[in-house]
């Protein structure tokens, strides 16, 4: 594959990313949401398909928050009748966080529509032409992360630097 076709792969995800954070911000804004109370929501989301808990803990982590921002999130969250906490039945000191019928059902109508469409372009693809994809997203993810993580480890700017002339 040549370095124009790389380039328009790239280009083509940068764009994709950017109308899908678009996206996120026009339904958010419908249903009165922060940005990350719908992010928050996503990754309850993901911990109920894949069978796992979310913590305060693991959604600090997950949303790179500081502790009273999560707390905030979780109190607005909670008030919303989005999130409920719950004890730990194997250690009290522990809270689960559990995502309400409500959250669901705003999650499928501010979501379902984008699926919808991404779906119908999805069915103009072959099954192979559709597993190629399936396997050039993943990758793409898992180098994503891998420039996340490598990112997390480079130095932060020198004390008294400034950005700019």
């Amino acid at each position: 594959m040549g370095k124009d076709n790389r380039a328009a792969i790239l280009a083509l995800l940068q764009q994709f990313t950017a109308e899908t954070e678009r996206y996120v911000d026009v339904v958010s804004a419908k249903d009165a949401l922060h940005r990350t109370d719908l992010h928050a929501l996503g990754i309850l989301v993901g911990a109920a398909r894949s069978g796992t808990t979310v913590t305060p803990g693991r959604l600090r982590e997950e949303l790179n928050l500081s502790s009273p921002a999560t707390t905030a999130l979780i109190d607005r969250l909670t008030t919303a009748g989005h999130v409920t906490r719950a004890r730990s039945d194997i250690d009290r000191r522990q809270v689960h966080l559990e995502m309400t019928e409500k959250a669901q059902a705003a999650g499928s109508r501010l979501f379902a529509p984008l699926a919808q469409h991404i779906s119908a372009a999805l069915d103009q693809f072959s099954d192979d032409e559709l597993a190629l994809l399936s396997t050039m997203l993943e990758r793409i993810t898992a180098a994503t992360i891998t420039a996340k993580n490598d990112a997390g480890r480079l130095p932060g700017p020198a004390p008294g630097a400034t950005l700019g002339p």
